[in-house]
């Protein structure tokens, strides 16, 4: 593969993880195998003075770890694979600008992430490759002992799902979905407010990505758009369900004393993005040549097993404001997001008929432990707000001290499986579709997340 075609690589890729995740949809069991380890709920590994890093993509989410981790004590990064020439240059100008020692570069093919991995000099692997390389990538990583950090989604399946969990069991290696979110400010606030029981019992969440992106279809050679806007013509469903989901899963300690029941999920007609193709580009353009099927607007409800609701939507489609949603409601009362906002029936201004947007009295009292010590330097070094360097500084530091991660394997599959199920609920008339029970019965005595500092 030495004259490697990348148009035909991304489009041969997304064929066939596509028709995968369909054929996953369909046969897909909530049944738990045979575990082939023991649980890694909690896991602590030995630790490590300096954690060696290999980044595998350094493409549009990948960049941003060079500089992240090149700015963390205590991290390392050794080597970076990416099969775009032009991207790893970008890279290796990065690295440079920090006077580090060089890391070893990687680019020949696609399977050139394995020299990588072969490598004695790197504990862990960053995953930042299109979705359907998350999966292999990350077993890889993991069989050659390293502890494997992959970008959104941890797969795209349930088969896929489960053989990383049980990868992780059978070779006590941490595999942890990169869910950045969980890391922003007023998410960490949130966390905060309910492990103290401002909202009272826990009733109802709702998790969203709202982002319009249309304009990615115009990304065709490289970057997101090239591989991403194939999906929706292959599937209809919540593509992208992890960012809006994963602190809502936290709130109501998913895995951790209650977990996903079932999932039921709908979706709108199909229009925004086979109109915008014929609007922006000319009719015989490859655009124009998909059949853009998955709705624009998708909403999946879960049922949790201590009866707990959460609505999760999709929508990267219609003209309209970003939103992530981010509300938890107990019987005491409500916390939103975009813009923030509580109201409680007990605390605040006493008046739940009215939503209280002031929220600097609320940081003030409740900004989370982890934000207060780190927030101004997340801040400083940027990624979405901060809290992808947050998330990176938070990972080395877990790694450096011997502590658990925030995120596991088993959260990582419970949350990227509302996408396969929510496909197969979509395809079969909205019926309910059973979440499998990654943490095969741990979830019961699960610890729930604790507020770190």
């Amino acid at each position: 593969m030495s004259n490697f075609d990348r148009r035909a690589f991304i489009k041969g890729s997304i064929a066939t993880a596509a028709a995968t995740a369909l054929g996953g949809c369909a046969s897909s069991s909530a049944i738990a195998p045979k575990p082939l380890g023991k649980s890694v709920m909690g896991l602590v590994t030995p630790k490590m003075d300096e954690v060696r890093i290999g980044l595998i993509g350094v493409g549009e989410r990948g960049i941003g770890f060079v500089h992240h981790f090149n700015r963390i004590d205590g991290a390392k990064i050794t080597a970076i694979c990416d099969i775009d020439k032009l991207v790893l240059e970008r890279a290796k100008a990065a690295s440079e600008q920090y006077g580090r020692d060089t890391p070893q570069y990687f680019s020949d093919n696609s399977q050139s992430y394995r020299d990588l991995l072969a490598l004695d000099n790197v504990d862990i692997a960053v995953i930042c490759t299109p979705w359907q390389w998350h999966h292999p990538m990350a077993k890889d990583a993991m069989l050659a002992g390293k502890h494997a950090f992959v970008e959104v989604p941890m797969a795209t399946t349930i088969e896929h799902l489960w053989d990383l969990v049980d990868t992780a069991e059978k070779t006590q290696k941490n595999c942890m979905m990169m869910e950045n979110v969980c890391y922003g400010r007023d998410e960490l606030m949130a966390l905060n407010m309910v492990r103290q029981g401002l909202f009272g019992d826990l009733l109802h969440g709702e998790a969203a990505y709202i982002h319009e992106l249309r304009w990615q279809m115009k990304e065709i050679e490289r970057k997101t758009g090239s591989w991403r806007t194939a999906y929706h013509s292959k599937m209809n469903g919540n593509l992208y369900p992890t960012h809006g989901l994963g602190p809502i899963a936290q709130y109501m300690n998913i895995n951790r004393g209650d977990r996903f029941d079932y999932l039921t999920s709908t979706s709108s007609p199909a229009i925004g993005r086979n109109a915008y193709a014929k609007r922006e580009f000319p009719a015989d353009h490859s655009r124009n040549q998909m059949n853009y099927i998955c709705g624009d607007m998708n909403t999946s409800l879960i049922k949790t097993k201590l009866g707990r609701s959460i609505m999760v939507q999709h929508d990267t489609t219609t003209p309209r404001p970003y939103s992530r949603h981010n509300l938890i409601q107990g019987t005491n009362g409500v916390f939103a997001g975009f813009p923030n906002r509580i109201a409680l029936e007990n605390g605040g201004s006493g008046n739940f008929h009215e939503w209280d947007y002031e929220m600097t009295s609320w940081y003030q009292k409740y900004d989370h432990p982890l934000w207060i010590r780190m927030g101004k330097e997340a801040e400083r070094n940027g990624g979405h707000g901060g809290m992808d360097f947050l998330m990176c500084w938070r990972m080395i530091y877990c790694l450096r001290n011997g502590e658990p991660l925030d995120q596991d394997v088993y959260d990582g599959a419970a949350w990227s499986a509302v996408m396969p199920l929510s496909v197969a609920s979509v395809a079969d008339r909205s019926n309910s579709k059973d979440f499998p029970d990654f943490t095969r019965g741990i979830w019961k005595t699960g610890k729930p997340l604790a507020i770190v500092d």
